[in-house]
């Protein structure tokens, strides 16, 4: 086994068992609320349980490891927010019966590496906020970076269906799971069953005659609807029939136009300032490009991670099949979008 499939298993595991937790406290977002007296406290506890889990298995497998995360414990480690730590540990100990408070705020500690060496883990523990909180689509994401560039990706997202027929906006009983290193291809199995047989995802071309669909946030405000539009009525007045928008939230977009079921993720700048970050990105992105997609930045440059935690010198993401990918692009710079 090579390193990378060795990188690539730990991951996998570490993944699918986080998701197993998410799934848990998803089912019982109401009593998690109501120890917690706080809205938003079930994704938290699932932010935080994900990061432990994933920290402590991959630490396992792999020994030391340099983890870049979304969350750290300042939060947990507040007397005020004792709550939110004793929902924590009892989620985590779904897994690992044996955590207690220590334990687990050490492993989310995991996660406060920096991204300055040559080979690091980047993880967003649960992406997709408001979808969790709908119970509807998010994602776990973990990715190993090398050299700037992600090499292994494990993407789990448990409430996305197999079946393309499947509604989107309700909880698949399986979910789906991708794992894929660079230069070998994206690979897609039940999130819920690990050690299932895993099936190769390839991106199918996009013929001219066929409708184009885009993969959008159900919350506008993750990206620019107004440049999107803008982008979509070009591609049209080309002579481009646009459907109607595949809608769901998280890096499961990725998924959805790595496997076929959308054409283009268009991730469009909010704001001038705005910096995407890494964990946002790196998981998903490998899946969709090792399904044969392109995935740059909306002017056509390759995602840079090299710079730190943010993408800063990419501005937005554009992912889609290449000919999809080069009539977005051209629309992009016809348009002046994203231009200072």
């Amino acid at each position: 086994m090579s390193d990378y499939a060795k990188l690539a298993e730990a991951a996998l595991d570490a993944v699918a068992q986080a998701a197993s937790v998410c799934r848990e406290v998803q089912a019982g977002i109401a009593d998690v609320r109501a120890i917690t007296k706080d809205d938003r406290s079930p994704v938290t506890v699932a932010d935080f349980a994900a990061q432990a889990i994933v920290a402590r298995i991959l630490t396992e497998s792999l020994g030391p490891i340099l983890l870049v995360g979304e969350e750290d414990s300042k939060f947990l480690r507040d007397p005020e927010h004792q709550s939110h730590l004793d929902a924590t540990v009892a989620a985590v100990r779904g897994v690992w019966p044996e955590a207690d408070e220590k334990a687990v705020l050490d492993a989310v500690d995991i996660g406060s590496a920096d991204t300055h060496h040559d080979g690091y883990w980047t993880l967003d523990p649960v992406d997709g906020t408001k979808g969790f909180l709908r119970n509807q689509q998010y994602a776990i994401a973990l990715a190993y970076v090398e050299r700037g560039q992600p090499v292994v990706g494990v993407m789990g997202c448990p409430n996305l269906p197999r079946d393309f027929s499947a509604p989107l906006d309700t909880p698949d009983a399986h979910g789906s799971l991708y794992v894929c290193i660079k230069g070998d291809g994206v690979m897609e199995l039940p999130c819920d069953e690990p050690g299932a047989e895993r099936v190769t995802i390839k991106r199918l071309p996009h013929e001219e005659n066929e409708e184009v669909s885009v993969c959008a946030s159900v919350e506008k405000a993750h990206s620019n609807v107004t440049s999107t539009d803008r982008i979509l009525e070009r591609l049209t007045a080309d002579g481009i029939k646009v459907g109607h928008p595949v809608r769901l939230d998280s890096q499961a977009k990725y998924a959805v136009v790595a496997r076929g079921q959308a054409d283009a993720y268009l991730r469009m700048p909010t704001r001038k300032d705005y910096v995407e970050r890494i964990w946002d990105h790196a998981a998903g992105s490998l899946v969709a490009s090792e399904a044969g997609c392109f995935v740059t930045d909306i002017f056509g440059n390759a995602l840079d991670f090299s710079h730190g935690r943010g993408l800063e010198k990419n501005k937005g993401v554009i992912a889609a099949p290449p000919r999809i990918h080069g009539l977005v692009i051209a629309a992009i710079q016809e348009l002046g979008v994203g231009q200072p």
